[in-house]
C-alpha cells in the first residue's frame, strides 16, 4: 500500500491520534488541536463532560459515576465512537463546520509502523465518522521524519526514533522509504509504571497519577546518568495506612528501575542496525539518531542512547509535534515529490 504526495495534497486536514495526545492539522490554518487524548463521561447518562486537558486533570479525582476514558491505546483507536466524539469537541464547532462544507472532504492520519488491517480500519472509520470521504494513512515514522526536517527523499540514511507513550518506533529511511524498522512495545507509560512499582515495593508508597511525570524532574541535570541529584522528596499515600506520607527517594535507585524498560529500546535499535545494508549504517555514524515524540524529553535518555550506541543522538526541535507537522508539510506540499511507502510491514 502506497500513497503519493499528490494524494496527500488533496487532503483538507490531518490527524495524529496518539495514546497520550491528539493533534489536528488543518490545511491553511496549521496545528489547531494539541490536547491529551482523554474524555470524561457520565456513566449514568452517557453525556460527555470534558475532553482534552480538562478531562486529563480529572484523572483519579472523579466520583464513581464519572469515568475518564482514553479511546486510543498504543496508537490504535480502541473506541471508535468515543474517539469521534472527542475529536468533534476538540476541533470545535467552527472548525468542524468549515471542514464539513468541503466537497469530498479528505483526511490524512498517522498509523503506527506495522499496524494491522483492523487498526488501520479503526482509524479510517473514526475519520469517516467526522465526514471524511477518503482517508490516507501515512506511517508515523515517515511523518515524524518529515516533520523534524530530515532529508528523507535523498539516497542516504537517516535514522528516526519515535518515542511514544505506549511504544517506541525506530527506523532507517532512504529514498523516501523505510529500509528497516522495529516497533518496541515500550514507551513513556512503561517508564512511569517502573517508577510507580519501585516506589510501591521499596517505600510502600502509592504515587498519585498526576505525580508520575513530575518525578522525572528528579532525574534532571544529567538525567539517567549517575551524576544527577542524589535524592528527591516524593509525596504519596502509604500502602498500609492509606495516610498521606512523604519520603526521600534515592534517585540512583529510580534510575536503575527505569533502565529495565529502556533496555528493550536499545535492543530494538540494535536489530534495526543489523537489518540495514552496511553502506547506510556508515552514513549513520556521522548523522546518528534523531529522537521525536513526547517521551524523547525524558531527562538523560539521549545521553544513555549516545553511550550505548556510540552514535550521535539529537532531540528534534519540538519533538512532540513532529508527526503532525510532517503530515501538515505533506498537505501543504512543502517537501520534494517522492513516492511514500506509509505502512510497510
Amino acid at each position: 500500500m502506497t500513497v503519493s504526495l499528490e494524494q496527500l495534497r488533496r487532503c483538507h486536514f490531518a490527524v495524529d491520534l496518539g495514546a497520550a495526545r491528539t493533534r489536528v492539522y488543518v490545511k491553511g490554518a496549521g496545528l489547531v488541536v494539541d490536547q491529551p487524548s482523554a474524555a470524561a463521561v457520565n456513566t449514568r447518562s452517557g453525556a460527555l463532560i470534558a475532553v482534552g486537558e480538562f478531562a486529563e486533570q480529572m484523572t483519579g479525582r472523579t466520583p464513581d459515576y464519572i469515568k475518564v476514558v482514553r479511546p486510543v491505546s498504543g496508537g490504535t483507536v480502541v473506541d471508535i465512537e468515543m474517539a469521534q466524539r472527542m475529536l468533534r469537541h476538540l476541533m470545535g464547532d467552527k472548525t468542524h463546520r468549515m471542514l464539513r462544507r468541503k466537497p469530498r472532504l479528505r483526511a490524512a492520519a498517522c498509523a503506527p509502523h506495522g499496524a494491522d488491517p483492523l487498526a488501520q480500519r479503526a482509524t479510517v472509520e473514526t475519520l469517516v465518522g467526522l465526514g471524511a470521504r477518503r482517508v490516507e494513512l501515512v506511517d508515523t515514522l515517515i511523518a515524524a521524519a518529515v516533520g523534524c526536517g530530515l532529508p528523507v527523499e535523498r539516497p542516504e540514511a537517516t535514522m528516526v526514533m519515535v518515542c511514544g507513550a505506549a511504544a517506541t518506533q525506530v527506523a532507517v529511511l532512504s529514498l523516501g522509504s523505510i529500509v528497516a524498522a522495529e516497533r518496541v512495545p515500550v514507551g513513556g507509560e512503561a517508564v512511569d509504571h517502573a517508577i510507580v512499582q519501585h516506589l510501591r515495593h521499596a517505600h510502600e508508597l502509592v504515587l498519585p497519577t498526576q505525580s508520575v511525570r513530575p518525578l522525572h524532574l528528579a532525574l534532571s541535570g544529567n538525567g539517567l546518568t549517575s551524576q544527577g541529584p542524589a535524592s528527591a522528596e516524593i509525596h504519596g499515600r502509604d500502602v498500609a495506612t492509606g495516610l498521606a506520607r512523604s519520603v526521600r527517594v534515592d534517585t540512583a535507585a529510580v534510575r536503575d528501575a527505569i533502565q529495565t524498560p529502556l533496555t528493550a529500546v536499545l535492543d530494538g535499535i540494535g536489530k534495526v542496525l543489523r537489518d540495514c545494508p552496511p553502506d547506510l549504517v556508515a552514513d549513520l555514524a556521522d548523522r546518528g539518531i534523531v529522537m521525536v515524540g513526547g517521551s524523547a524529553l525524558l531527562p538523560g535518555f539521549d545521553q544513555m542512547l549516545r553511550r550505548a550506541t556510540g552514535m550521535p543522538v539529537h532531540i528534534a526541535e519540538r519533538p512532540d509535534v513532529c508527526a503532525a507537522q510532517g503530515l501538515g508539510a505533506m498537505l501543504e506540499g512543502r517537501i520534494e515529490p517522492l513516492q511514500l511507502h506509509p505502512l510497510a510491514a
